[in-house]
């Protein structure tokens, strides 16, 4: 991962197929199958949304929520649900469009869904240079969001996919990902959402990082300030380069859920991106050579940001194994277990930590 000829492999981990409906913008097939693709077309939504008991009362105040912003929107189909959102698909006047609402108003929350909100404000007045849906309404107090339906497929249904997608859809995604990348904003319109100093401090904190693990990072930002001047450089990053938070179509990938973008160290992009594929090593090893190509200011800048995501993946699926060993979901039969998966996927997080702290180490070497 460090050298540009290195590759890099995986404990294969067994394949899980998708439940209905748990991808984003992915509509529920009739028979207890989700498509594989959505409609490429414009097709009317068609369905009926249950408004009974405890979840339709939540449904009522969403709905309530949107028509507040825009009251031509009926909703016909729950596309996606969580316990902090909703996605509804509904119908507005002759096209369709996707209503996001927050269930969840605690202050952390509602405030990602603001930034979100922000984010596809800017998008009016400065395009990004890649597709984006189309604000249509939003409400910042009640956390409500409408934007216009996107035509195409998910990338990948899962946040780490179990078979890697086909090599022309990660190149179309890594495509996507590096015009965000080199797009330079007017200066203002966004903010950096990581304090890299206060992010590193608290994983050290909570046991994440090594004393050794902090020191290395820490020369490595101070190397790349001392590189690039007084400032530190900084790239427009989408945040959150997950495959499924991009829909492929025949016009060009859509890049959804935006509200993580902002101005990171180079290569944060690449580094979620290289965190997730780990079962694409060729894609992993492009991935590897672009963030070395530009020097070894952008290399660094590529490990420290590497070193974050893997270290954020790990607390996230470690808490998520500790919640399954308490309360264990029934067993699917011919599928592996949630829980065996997520051990699983954390063994291959763990194993990828220490070939990016390795990779840190030989980089702190050459400092």
């Amino acid at each position: 991962m460090y050298a540009a000829s290195s590759s890099v492999s995986a404990p294969p981990r067994p394949y899980r197929r998708q439940l209905p409906g748990t991808g984003p913008y992915l509509d529920p097939a009739p028979g207890g199958r989700t498509r594989r693709t959505a409609a490429l077309g414009p097709v009317p939504p068609r369905g009926r949304l249950d408004l009974s008991g405890p979840q339709g009362a939540q449904l009522r105040t969403a709905i309530t929520s949107v028509h507040r912003i825009c009251p031509e929107f009926n909703p016909v189909q729950v596309l996606r649900r969580s316990g902090r959102s909703v996605l509804l698909i509904g119908a507005t006047g002759r096209s369709t469009a996707v209503a996001k609402c927050l269930l969840d108003h605690s202050p952390a929350w509602a405030e990602r869904f603001r930034r979100e909100i922000a984010m596809y404000r800017a998008f009016v007045r400065q395009r990004p240079p890649v597709r984006v849906p189309r604000l249509i309404a939003a409400d910042p107090d009640n956390c409500a969001l409408v934007i216009e339906r996107m035509p195409g497929r998910i990338a990948a249904a899962q946040r780490h996919p179990t078979e890697p997608p086909p090599r022309a859809d990660l190149g179309a995604v890594l495509g996507a990902i590096r015009r965000v990348n080199q797009w330079r904003p007017p200066a203002g319109l966004f903010d950096a959402p990581i304090d890299y100093a206060v992010r590193l401090t608290r994983y050290h904190e909570l046991g994440l990082l090594t004393d050794r693990d902090m020191g290395d990072l820490q020369k490595l930002l101070r190397g790349v300030s001392q590189t690039c001047g007084r400032q530190t450089p900084a790239q427009f990053s989408h945040g959150d380069a997950l495959l499924n938070n991009v829909l492929l179509s025949p016009a060009g990938p859509v890049l959804l859920d935006w509200d993580h973008a902002g101005w990171y160290l180079p290569g944060y992009d690449l580094a979620t991106l290289w965190t997730v594929l780990g079962d694409a090593p060729v894609t992993r090893r492009q991935i590897s050579q672009l963030a070395q190509a530009a020097g070894p200011a952008t290399r660094d800048s590529f490990l420290v940001n590497l070193m974050l995501v893997l270290t954020r993946e790990i607390r996230q699926y470690e808490t998520a194994v500790q919640r399954t060993m308490h309360d264990p979901a029934p067993v699917v039969p011919g599928a592996v277990p949630a829980g065996e998966e997520q051990r699983l996927l954390l063994r291959r997080l763990h194993d990828d930590c220490a070939l990016a702290r390795r990779a840190v180490r030989a980089a702190v070497g050459t400092r």
